[in-house]
């Protein structure tokens, strides 16, 4: 976990994956519901995002894939760790994300899992897929701006 001092973050995971698979168009931070000791298991980092993604379900937004592993000192009621969780949204900003999703084919990604004054929130990002040769374009970029900053430090 690293904290960020400019924004109050303590960053517990974040999904490297969603911006190198989509291009990220519109951010935004919800809370998330949990149950028992999951808040505990979150703080400790056992905490997987990579793989998962926010579905619109009955008017509410639902978080699908992410696991959160049970809390080692938990009972055993300890919920389990691939559940669905709801996420905490206004419904405003819902119906104005659904419209975008629903028109034009965008996917909720989670971006960043972080404790924000003893509170845990997620950031989303709408997201559009890339193609294969974005992402090549991407990994080429990056690597000649690695070459360009290891010459840099040289002089």
């Amino acid at each position: 976990m690293s904290k960020e001092a400019s924004t109050g973050r303590l960053m517990v995971a974040n999904n490297k994956k969603a911006f190198f698979n989509y291009e990220i168009l519109e951010r935004l931070e919800v809370g998330i519901q949990l149950v028992g000791c999951e808040v505990k298991s979150i703080r400790a980092g056992h905490v997987a995002i990579r793989d998962a993604y926010a579905r619109v379900i009955n008017n509410e937004l639902w978080l699908v894939g992410a696991q959160i592993q049970p809390y080692a000192f938990g009972n055993r009621a300890n919920p389990d760790p691939m559940r669905d969780r709801r996420l905490l949204i206004h419904r405003r900003q819902l119906e104005k994300w659904r419209s975008k999703i629903n028109e034009k084919q965008f996917t909720i990604v989670p971006l960043q899992l972080y404790f924000t004054k003893g509170k845990v929130k997620l950031e989303i990002g709408m997201a559009k897929s890339k193609k294969i040769f974005d992402k090549r374009a991407d990994l080429k970029e990056k690597d000649s701006q690695r070459a360009i900053d290891r010459a840099l430090r040289r002089f």
